[in-house]
Parts: structure tokens; C-alpha cells; sequence
């Protein structure tokens, strides 16, 4: 049977090592192709360049462990996977995986995460999606504990299928030499963050801001993302782009607009 392509993409830059460790465990399941950012890209959203020009270049980061084909973007997540649909791709993806951030994704983060954008972007496509966070920030991350659970994610989702119109956001916990317990599928946990901005002056004597906060956790249930993380399981939440509140649709006409 002819190996599934595999896009593999990030919000970190190609030369992260959450996405360079995830390029050694899809190259076992298939064909891979990486359309990273050239520079990090964290906390942009579902951001697109339309008002600038994008450049892609054809590189190789790491002969022995890369991808057969590796290109860097100028532009954003969503642009990488727009462009290598669109220009650099001779056919269809079989799957996008998108990876591993380093740093969690889970509950709200999801709205501000570049990871799971660029994973959005691919399933608007129709093509099945995941992305992959660990939650540590540090550079160099252990992603060796992820391996294993990451491959089976991936080829269960290339053997089931992805239910239309869903992405999957899987995070996996920081174990520190121990073991993950396992995965739970779950629901992404109400919370929010507590922002407020930093009044710096400059030394040429101009205001500046820089954004810092708490992360604020509001749900106490235990069938939610964050519950999952915090007793070393990987969450997998369904996470849909269909942004509808269709359970508010009758309500909202009973208002006699």
C-alpha cells in the first residue's frame, strides 16, 4: 500500500525541537513534507498575511533525521498550511499534524494557539488534523515520553478516521521520568486568563507594554482537559471550527428580530 503523506507543520519555526522530534515519528508511519514558519510564530491565532508578501524556501535542517522535503514560510501557521495546499503539495494530504508546541494548548488556549490553527486550517480543507502540545515551555523539552502515544493517536486517526468537520487538540503532561497514565478524551475546561500589562518606559524615555497574567481555572469537573493533565493523562479534545452556538438558535428567534 502506497505510505500515507504526512504535512507536518508548527507555530515554533522549523527549527524547534518539538517539531523536528515529531518529524522522526511520522517518518515511520509515511511520506513527510514540512511547511514550518522560518521564526516563531506563537499567539497568532488563525492569522493570515494579506497586507505582505510571502516567501517560501526549499531547506534541509537536518540531513540524516528530516523530512524528505522541508520548505520554511515567512508567513504564519495558517499560511504555511495554505501554501503548501495550495503551491508546494503535488497531491492531497492524507493527514496534518501540527507540533509538538512546546507549551500546553489546553482550555482556552486553544483560541490563541498558532499550533491548532494551522491544524484548523487543514481540516476547513477537509483534511483530517491534529495538533500536538506538551506542556513545557522549556527548549529543551523531553519529548521522548510522547512518542509512543503520539504514533498510536496518529494511526488510529489514519485508521478511523476524524468525524467531519473536528480537529483534534491533544496535550500531554509534563511527567518528569515517570510514566503517562494514559488518554482521556475529554472536554476543553472553562478558563480564562487574568491579564493585565506591564508600564515599562524605554530609555528614550517612550511608554511600552508588555502583557503578563495569571491563567484562571473555573471548572472543577473531572471529564475536562485540564483534570486530565494535572493526574498525567493526554487530553484529546474534539475541537470544532464551526463556531455556531446552535443551541442558543431558538432562543435567539423567540427575540422577534
Amino acid at each position: 500500500m502506497k505510505k500515507p503523506l504526512i504535512l507536518v507543520t508548527n507555530d515554533d519555526g522549523i527549527t524547534a525541537p518539538g517539531l523536528r522530534a515529531l518529524i522522526r515519528y511520522m517518518k515511520e508511519i509515511g511520506k513527510v513534507v514540512v511547511v514550518a514558519p522560518d521564526s516563531p510564530q506563537s499567539g497568532k491565532g488563525h492569522a493570515i498575511t494579506i497586507d505582505n508578501t510571502l516567501f517560501s524556501a526549499n531547506i534541509t535542517v537536518d540531513k540524516e533525521h528530516g523530512a524528505s522535503e522541508e520548505y520554511s514560510c515567512s508567513g504564519t501557521p495558517a499560511d504555511c498550511v495554505k501554501l503548501a495546499l495550495q503551491e508546494l503539495l503535488n497531491r492531497k494530504p492524507d493527514i496534518c499534524v501540527s507540533g509538538i508546541n512546546h507549551g500546553s494548548n489546553s482550555s482556552i488556549n486553544v483560541i490563541y494557539s498558532g499550533t491548532m490553527s494551522a491544524a484548523i486550517e487543514a481540516g476547513i480543507e477537509g483534511i483530517p488534523a491534529i495538533g500536538f502540545s506538551l506542556c513545557d515551555y522549556a527548549w529543551e523539552a523531553d519529548f521522548k515520553p510522547s512518542e509512543e502515544i503520539i504514533k498510536k493517536i496518529v494511526r488510529k486517526s489514519l485508521d478511523q478516521g476524524i468525524p467531519k468537520g473536528v480537529v483534534l487538540n491533544v496535550n500531554i503532561p509534563k511527567v518528569e521520568g515517570k510514566k503517562i497514565k494514559g488518554i482521556k478524551v475529554c472536554r476543553q475546561a472553562r478558563a480564562n486568563w487574568k491579564e493585565k500589562f506591564d508600564k515599562r518606559t524605554s530609555p528614550a524615555g517612550k511608554d511600552y507594554y508588555w502583557l503578563t497574567g495569571e491563567f484562571e481555572l473555573l471548572d472543577s469537573g473531572e471529564d475536562t482537559d485540564e483534570w486530565a493533565l494535572a493526574n498525567g493523562y493526554v487530553s484529546v479534545v474534539p475541537t470544532q471550527f464551526d463556531l455556531t452556538a446552535h443551541h442558543t438558535i431558538q432562543q435567539l428567534n423567540g427575540w422577534g428580530l
